[in-house]
């Protein structure tokens, strides 16, 4: 019994986990939308990827997956020449694209 429940404890843990961190750099890179950038210039679209909805036979969260997902394109925009990142469209087999645009002076 203490095996088992301290296995779900270990599987439950693990899978809100959040794998990706943002950088440094990544951390000057707001998240906005549409309608929030109409006075940016578009500089590039990122396609980024992580782990899909499984680690072994363990489920991730959709929540942890769209996190480290904008985690991955907040720490890219900086290298794409931009200062702000909106999502285009849901995540999708841990993957998602998101335009990049230069809003900063």
């Amino acid at each position: 019994m203490k095996k088992s429940v301290f296995m779900l404890a270990a599987v439950l843990s693990l899978s809100a986990c959040n794998f990706v961190k943002v950088s440094e750099t990544g951390s000057n890179v707001a998240v906005s939308n549409a309608s929030a950038v109409q006075g940016c210039s578009k500089v590039s679209v990122l396609t980024v990827k992580t782990r899909g909805n499984y680690v072994g036979s363990m489920k991730r969260s959709p929540e942890t997956i769209a996190k480290e997902l904008t985690n991955l394109a907040r720490n890219d925009a900086m290298d794409a020449g931009g200062d702000t990142i909106v999502p285009i469209g849901q995540p999708m087999d841990g993957r998602q694209s998101f335009d990049v645009y230069q809003c900063g002076n």
